[in-house]
Parts: structure tokens; C-alpha cells; sequence
């Protein structure tokens, strides 16, 4: 079960979220996979998937990556979500932290997440701290990035279908860093 720890009121109809708990659990529309760009599921956030969602996952992911190659940072792929609470994973590539141009590919991820969800016409979508753990983006860089990124999304796309998007963090020591570049965000607007 996932501990709200921070909400924002994006506009009348939407809100945002973070919360601590495990993405794998949460009853929204889609999660995202912290995904590499050949959709092979094996370990952090993305073996989790796996794990609980069952081979399914990969086997559409592999039909995925046949039919369409390797999945970039702007252009998320998704699947079914197998045994999940969630109708479907997003699966986006994230970068590894000294690959170059980072910033940038993080914010694509983000976007590419969200207009995913849109074009799947959904209402919720819970997102992981995409390239903080495994790919060694730092915390508190991510977290400045995640939250202009979800904002000038919807400023650019105010007739999205997207009422929650909630930002999933499992370990403290990234919820932190989260939390505290949340409050710096949520203060800006005000």
C-alpha cells in the first residue's frame, strides 16, 4: 500500500502525487518501467515488473521490440500489464548517468511517458524515479527534472486526458530528495 506524502492541485481536474510504495501495486490506469532500450527485464525497477507481473510482459516486449526495434527516450513502448492492478506498463528508456546529453533524455522519458498515456486515452499513471537507481542519475537533479518536465507537459497539453499522475518511490533516500525538490516546485507556483 502506497503512504501519500505530498499532493499537488494541478488544475480542477488533475492532480499530482508522490507517494512511497511500490509502483507494482498501484491501481491506476499504467505504471512506467524504468525500461532499457531492448525491453530485456531483468533487474531494479524493471525485473520488480517482471516479477510480479509475469512473462507476458516480456514476451510483449519482445514482440515490441521485433515489430518496432529498439525503444528510444522520447518514444516510450508499451504492453499489457500481466498480473499487475494496472490495465498497462510504459516502458521508458531512461539514461545512464555519463552517457552525455542526460538531462535532456531524462526530460524525454518523462514526456514520452505522459503522452503515451494520453494516447492510450488514459486517466492515471503512476511513474517510478526513472535512472536514479541502477543508472546512477543523481536523486536530486532527477527530481528538479521530473517536475518541470509533468508541468511544462501540461502546459503544452492542457486538453489532456491524463486527472493523476503519481510519482512512485520505494527507497527513502530517494523519496527525500523527491520531497524536497517537491516543496521547492509546489512553492514556485504560489
Amino acid at each position: 500500500m502506497s503512504i501519500l506524502i505530498e499532493t499537488l492541485t494541478l488544475a480542477p481536474d488533475r492532480r499530482f502525487e508522490l507517494v512511497q510504495g511500490d509502483i507494482t501495486t498501484e491501481q491506476v490506469d499504467a505504471i512506467v518501467n524504468a525500461a532499457n532500450s531492448s525491453l530485456a527485464h531483468g533487474a531494479g525497477v524493471a525485473g520488480a515488473i517482471l516479477r510480479k507481473g509475469g512473462r507476458r510482459i516480456q514476451e510483449e516486449s519482445d514482440a515490441w521490440v521485433r515489430a518496432h526495434g529498439s525503444v528510444s527516450h522520447a518514444d516510450p513502448a508499451y504492453t499489457g500489464a500481466g498480473n499487475l492492478p494496472c490495465r498497462y506498463v510504459i516502458h521508458a528508456v531512461g539514461p545512464y548517468w555519463g552517457e552525455g546529453d542526460e538531462d535532456h533524455k531524462l526530460t524525454q522519458a518523462i514526456s514520452g511517458s505522459l503522452r503515451r498515456a494520453d494516447e492510450l486515452k488514459l486517466a492515471s499513471i503512476a511513474i517510478p524515479a526513472i535512472s536514479t537507481g541502477i543508472f546512477g542519475f543523481p536523486k536530486e537533479r532527477a527530481a528538479g527534472l521530473f517536475f518541470t518536465a509533468i508541468q511544462n507537459y501540461f502546459t503544452a497539453n492542457p486538453g489532456s486526458g491524463l486527472k493523476l499522475v503519481r510519482l512512485t518511490i520505494l527507497d527513502a533516500p530517494t523519496l527525500a530528495a523527491f520531497q524536497a525538490a517537491f516543496q521547492r516546485w509546489a512553492h514556485q507556483g504560489k
